[in-house]
């Protein structure tokens, strides 16, 4: 007989989802990050920017258009962009757990928590 699956949540700050530990067990309800540097990090002002300029930047392409996350984080900072891309990353997770982003793999949207190498970024329109 196998048990049933751990409840998870998606972390604040990375955006990946995490599962139920036995040191949570009396406070799970308030868990909000998956690691200590999660919850020391958190999200800052910053990270809620690079967010919105994700979302300005695929707004302002046709219907179904993506974006690189490397895209992005040239936007940001041309010289140094390799040091946003993972906070670029990170922000298009809480995007998708938000509801308002896909992460795409090959033309195919996939779970950000197993995503591996490049990925694309696309609008979650309506209609």
């Amino acid at each position: 007989m196998s048990r049933p699956p751990l409840p998870r949540r998606i972390c604040e700050c990375c955006g990946r989802s995490f599962a139920w530990r036995r040191k949570w067990a009396r406070d799970w309800e308030r868990v909000r990050y998956c690691s200590d540097r999660c919850r020391r990090g958190g999200v800052a002002g910053e990270d809620r920017r690079i967010e919105e300029r994700i979302i300005e930047r695929l707004d302002a392409r046709p219907r179904r258009s993506t974006a690189c996350p490397s895209e992005i984080a040239r936007a940001i900072d041309p010289a140094g962009w390799r040091n946003h891309l993972e906070s670029v990353r990170s922000a298009a997770r809480r995007l998708v757990a938000a509801g308002r982003l896909e992460i795409l793999q090959d033309g195919r949207p996939v779970d950000p928590d197993t995503a591996r190498g490049p990925i694309r970024l696309r609008l979650v329109r309506e209609g």
